[in-house]
């Protein structure tokens, strides 16, 4: 795989600061049953990389230190960790907020049949994966026959109460771009998305995020490979837009890896920039890194480029693009 780190050091990107921090996010490992082509983390059924229990048991123990709100989990498929229940129930306990980056194929993974009751039942705010609501697109970025199962798993979850008024279960979606282009206005795509998924399969939802790919890892890799990565850095940095800056989530996040090392957000983690100040997890035990400088590449413009996007999507408020 090709390495796109030395083409993103050098950057003119604008400096930024930490807020106070209120949410963690944390990588239980890359192994995941899906491998998608826009993957930032290069996750797959071959990666062999997961949390050990060590860093697990430390996760709520941070959250009660630092006053969290929020825990954030994601991979690969965090779901396939062998602690992810426990961690969930955990920080449940505590009365923070559990957020699951699920992929939705993985609700019918064998041994899994019980996943979404079980997150329906823990009150876990599930932000599922779909690139597109057409069938050919989806299979095309994800692999074939992940869009018949991803609607079944959105059937399943709404037939729980995600996305349902009043149930309070919330189902958000992601889209990304099938290439390197940028996203489409968030609230238009998230229009569509509500008509068609609700006329084509009765499904409801939300809220739909609509993320940038970020140059980096599998999809950078692609780009080079191809002869598109600087002219898809040029779009970025040509559609930087100085007004999402302040609500970039790297300024009250913090990103941790497998081996409970910290990052400034799940990008950098895949880049390997560690963040200033606090190095490892069990460090926020007692280290409160706010007013940190925030370490910032090429890749940045991806969350501030045209609406900007991050991992809560559009950061202004504003058919499937190419």
């Amino acid at each position: 795989m090709l390495d796109t780190l030395p083409l993103l050091r050098s950057t003119d990107f604008p400096a930024l600061k930490r807020d106070r921090l209120t949410t963690l996010q944390v990588n239980l490992g890359y192994r995941c049953n899906q491998s998608c082509l826009h993957c930032h983390v290069n996750a797959g059924p071959k990666r062999t990389e997961m949390m050990d229990d060590a860093q697990v048991d430390l996760i709520p123990r941070v959250l009660a230190a630092r006053g969290l709100v929020s825990l954030d989990l994601t991979g690969g498929a965090p779901e396939l960790h062998g602690r992810f229940r426990w961690l969930v129930r955990a920080a449940r306990d505590l009365g923070v907020k559990v957020i699951d980056r699920c992929n939705l194929t993985i609700l019918s993974e064998p041994g899994h049949e019980d996943l979404a009751d079980f997150l329906a039942e823990q009150g876990l705010e599930v932000v599922a994966s779909l690139p597109c609501y057409l069938e050919d697109n989806v299979d095309t970025q994800r692999g074939k026959g992940v869009y018949a199962r991803s609607i079944a798993g959105l059937q399943r979850l709404n037939a729980l109460g995600y996305g349902q008024p009043g149930s309070g279960l919330v189902l958000n979606l992601v889209y990304n771009p099938g290439g390197p282009s940028l996203p489409p206005a968030q609230a238009g795509l998230e229009a569509a998305y509500k008509r068609e998924l609700a006329e084509r399969h009765g499904i409801v939802f939300d809220r739909l995020y609509s993320l940038a790919n970020m140059p980096i890892l599998r999809f950078g890799s692609t780009l080079l490979s191809r002869g598109q990565f600087h002219d898809y850095l040029a779009l970025l940095k040509a559609s930087h837009n100085p007004a999402n800056l302040d609500g970039v989530m790297c300024r009250e996040l913090v990103s941790v890896d497998w081996r409970g090392r910290l990052y400034d957000c799940d990008f950098n983690q895949m880049l390997g920039l560690a963040m200033e100040g606090p190095a490892t997890l069990a460090d926020l035990l007692d280290a409160d890194p706010a007013d940190a400088t925030i370490r910032v590449a090429g890749h940045c413009y991806g969350c501030t480029a045209g609406q900007g996007s991050s991992c809560g999507g559009a950061l202004e408020d504003a058919g499937c693009g190419p």
